[in-house]
């Protein structure tokens, strides 16, 4: 087990708070995983992460999940976000920018302000390790 790793919360109220939160993260991440422009897997991560901190087998849970699994332990693992995980996530930040170009008509402070925001975000996905596919 990793040294650095959280462990449970003795608090009864914190881990309960931890489960429902990991709860809903969960719940998030299915209906990304169904609609285009929500990531889901930054959401399993999350749950992960608070699972780990309230219970242990939900957290393996997620960590042997088939689909979902893979990308947490790249994660968790070595930081790596899976190459079409990161095409995916740059897509959508892109098709994302040019809805809101598109729909918004922003001020210029505003859409210069959010295309900042955005090439931030996308520039840590794309420095993110690659990781492998799974098999």
């Amino acid at each position: 087990m990793d040294q650095n790793a959280p462990t449970p919360s003795s608090s009864w109220a914190l881990r309960l708070g931890y489960r429902l939160l990991g709860v809903l993260l969960v719940a998030i991440g299915i209906i990304g995983a169904f609609l285009p422009l929500l990531p889901s897997t930054i959401f399993f991560i999350g749950a992960t992460a608070c699972f780990a901190r309230s219970s242990p087998a939900l957290e393996a849970w997620l960590l042997e999940h088939p689909q979902f699994g893979p990308g947490i332990r790249a994660w968790r693992e070595e930081g790596a976000i899976r190459p079409r995980a990161k095409i995916a996530a740059l897509s959508g930040m892109a098709f994302g920018y040019a809805v809101f170009l598109l729909s918004a008509r922003p001020t210029l402070p505003l859409t210069v302000f959010v295309g900042v925001v955005m090439m931030g975000c996308a520039t840590y996905v794309a420095s993110r390790p690659s990781g492998s596919e799974p098999t």
